[in-house]
Formats: C-alpha cells, structure tokens, sequence
C-alpha cells in the first residue's frame, strides 16, 4: 500500500493546488472507452494513469481492493473472474479540496451513490472494494436462434426469471435472425459438449462463431467456454465493429486476414486508433436501454434509420442490487419510473455523410431514445442542448452534492459529455486556415 499512498498523497497535493486557485481540472486516466475525443492541457489535469494495480484480493470476504485504472484483464488474471457492475463496497476519493475520504452505502452515501455516475466532477476516485463471487473454470454457454426482437425479448424475459442462468446477451444479425446466449458456471464439461475458445489469434471471433453455429437450426446449441475466454469473448473485433475498418481500407476480411492483423483488432487498440483518426465523428457508437415494451419500435426505427446490423442486445437491471437510483446524482428523474429491467441495444456502424448530417441523425436518434421512454449511456457521443439534459437528468440533485462536496469550480457532467459543435467548427476552420497558409509558404518561389 505503501506506492498507493505516495500516489494518493501526491494527487491530493495537485487538487489542493487547483483548489486554492479555484482553477478546474480533468482527470487524466492514461486510457478511456469513452468515444470523444480527449481535450486534455497538461496543466490542467490530474494524472491518476499509474493507478492501475489490483492492491489485495480477500478470498474470505470475496472482495477486491483496487485502484481506479485497473484493467480489467489484470483483475481476471488476479481473481479468474472479472466482469462486474455495480458491485462496490466503497471508495477512497480526494474531494476537489484536496481532503481524501471514504464513501460507502452507510458512510457519506450521498457522494458514494452520486460518483458513480458523475464522471470525475465530484473527485478523483483513488481506490474501490469490489465485491466478487466464486469463479468456476468454464461458462456452459447455450446458443438459443431467435428469428424476431420479440421472441428474443421472450427469451431474454425467460432466461432472466431462471436463476441457474449466470450471463445473458444476445446478437441480432437482421431484422427477423438472431442469437440469445445464456450462461451457467460450472467446473465440468458434460459428456459430448464441446470446448470453444475465442481468445486466440487463431479463433473464431464470437459474433461469427455464434451466426455460424446457429444457422440453419431452429434448436439451442450447448458448448462450455472457459472463463476467461468467455468474459473477453468481444474483445477481438471489438464485438463486430473491425469489421468497418477491413471495409474502410478495402481489404479482405477472412480467417487468414483476421489472423495477420489479430493485435490490432483488439477493443484496447481500437480504441486508441479510434480517438487518434477521428473516426468516432464518422461513426454511430451509441448504446442506449430501451423498455421491453418498447423494442420493437426501436428495432423498426433502427430498420428505416440506420440499417446496419449486427446489433447488441445485453438485459440491464435498471435498479441494481447495490444502487439505490433515488441516491444517484444523475439518475432519471423520478417523475419517470424506470422499468425494472430495460433491454440496452449497442447501435455501432458508419453515420451519415457530412457533419451536419451526422449531427442531426444523433439528435433525432437521442429524441426518439427519451421518446421511447429509455436512456442512452453518456460514454459516447451526446448531442443534447443544456436545456435537454437537465429535462432529462436531476441536475438539481447533482448540484447540490457539487455545492457540499467543494466540487462547483470543476467541468459538470454535461461540459464532459457535451459534443461541443461551435468549438468543433472553430477548430476545422483553424485547420483550414493553417493548410492554406502552409500551402502558401510552400509555392515557388516563395519556398
């Protein structure tokens, strides 16, 4: 604990600097699964990018201590399971006056429940106890084809309500196939159940692996995966979305093109390449959770909107078993009641030529998810006005806690999810500028 706490002790001296000069600041993680863009001026951040260690595992208690950049890839090789949501016991955060606290359900549980969703404006987290389960060695994981939205959602609805069933998502290829797959942990593999693995060069991305073992059949198929390979079984391809960039630069897309470009198909370097190129201006990667009820609209509405598939489909519990929505600073307002259980669709495929274009698909898209009664997740790209999203979220709530927990001089939630579109047609204007001049300067003779 020892560099732990020389690291916290110096990010608190940095917050206390920013304090005193009532200066805002951004956090600097070293690497995000955000889509926009970083905008980050070193003088102005707080550098958390070495805390990434996985400090204790309690193998009594079922928990992990861990520091807030932790990948989740160093989490599974330290507890050989590592897929979680909402499972913290508590953290360690440096408010932004430089005071260092803990929060929990019972101990300053307004902060506790508000940080997880205020995206680095109420502190810097620093430190989480993770509450884990036992691991078995292999996930039977069963394929189930469905041929509507409506009958996956029925099995989805069945699976839920089946408490032998630990993991469930499902994949619809077009509009009437897809795939439900739920899981079950489990030390051994039955008799004639084979082993699949999606974790090396030479495997099957899974979305493939899943359409091919369903086609032509209207039965579940059963294989056991192992652990390791199942909570990373997205993880080459980035889910399916690789797919684009073998479109984009006209290469072939095959096991043997696959296979050569392997290390750079995976969702860590996706990513890095996706804020480096600036794609994810060109690019739909939104997911948003929609009401069961609802689905088959927003599947239609996908259908004469954007006509990309595959699309994700993961069942999110809207309450959670340790989140108390009415604490969460940036919850749906209650005026809304949220379904218990909401059906998130991951929408991921080229936009609209031209920004404007882009700009207004992504504000009709954001209006028809509210219309529908649903919530779209603000790490991708957000298009609403100011005006929207505190009709949306409880921005009187969040202010408040910013008030009591020193936090008022910081960017808000909405000046980090924001996309800022003035600023970016400044900065294209300034590119212009700067390419003609250079173009000048380079002609003979004035070169």
């Amino acid at each position: 604990m020892d560099a732990h706490d020389q690291a916290v002790a110096a990010i608190t001296s940095s917050v206390r600097k920013f304090n005193d000069r009532k200066e805002p600041f951004r956090i600097y993680h070293g690497s995000t699964n955000s889509t926009r863009q970083s905008q980050y001026r070193r003088n102005r951040m707080v550098d958390t990018s070495a805390m990434s260690r996985v400090l204790k595992i309690d193998t009594e208690k079922k928990t992990a201590l861990v520091e807030p950049n932790v990948p989740m890839d160093s989490l599974v090789e330290a507890t050989l399971f590592g897929f979680f949501d909402r499972t913290i016991n508590w953290i360690e955060i440096v408010l932004p006056n430089g005071e260092k606290v803990t929060a929990s359900s019972t101990e300053r549980s307004d902060l506790f429940y508000g940080a997880a969703s205020s995206f680095g404006t109420l502190g810097v987290t620093t430190l989480l106890e993770v509450q884990l389960i036992d691991a078995k060695a292999y996930v039977e994981l069963t394929y189930h084809p469905v041929s509507s939205i409506s009958e996956a959602v029925k099995k989805i609805e069945d699976a839920t309500d089946d408490s032998s069933v630990d993991y469930l998502d499902g994949i619809m290829y077009s509009r009437d196939s897809g795939v439900i797959c739920s899981g079950r942990l489990t030390n051994e593999v039955n008799e004639g159940v084979q082993i699949q693995r999606f974790t090396r060069s030479t495997d099957r991305w899974f979305y493939l692996h899943a359409k091919k073992l369903i086609k032509g059949t209207a039965s579940p198929v059963t294989e056991a995966v192992p652990i390791v390979d199942y909570v990373f079984r997205y993880d080459r391809g980035g889910f399916w979305v690789a797919v684009y960039a073998f479109r984009y630069f006209i290469a072939p897309f095959n096991r043997i093109t696959r296979w050569v470009l392997d290390k750079f198909m995976h969702t860590r370097v996706m990513y890095h390449a996706l804020h480096q190129s600036g794609f994810s201006s060109q690019y739909i990667i939104q997911d948003v959770a929609i009401p069961y009820s609802r689905s088959d609209e927003f599947i239609e509405y996908l259908n004469h909107n954007f006509g990309y598939y595959p699309l994700w489909l993961c069942p999110l519990k809207y309450n959670g078993k340790s989140i108390d929505p009415t604490r969460n600073s940036m919850s749906i307002k209650t005026s809304r009641q949220m379904p218990e259980m909401m059906l998130n669709f991951g929408v991921w495929g080229p936009g609209p030529k031209g920004r404007a274009k882009f700009v207004e698909w992504n504000r009709a898209f954001e209006r028809m998810v509210w219309k529908l009664g649903g919530q779209k997740c603000l790490y991708a790209h957000a298009y609403y006005t100011e005006k929207e999203f505190n009709e949306i979220y409880d921005r009187k709530t969040y202010d408040a806690l910013r008030e009591k927990y020193h936090a008022t001089y910081l960017p808000s939630v909405y000046d980090k999810v924001k996309v800022d579109i003035e600023a970016e047609q400044k900065a294209l204007q300034e590119s212009w500028k700067l390419w003609l001049l250079a173009l000048f300067w380079s002609i003979w003779p004035l070169s």
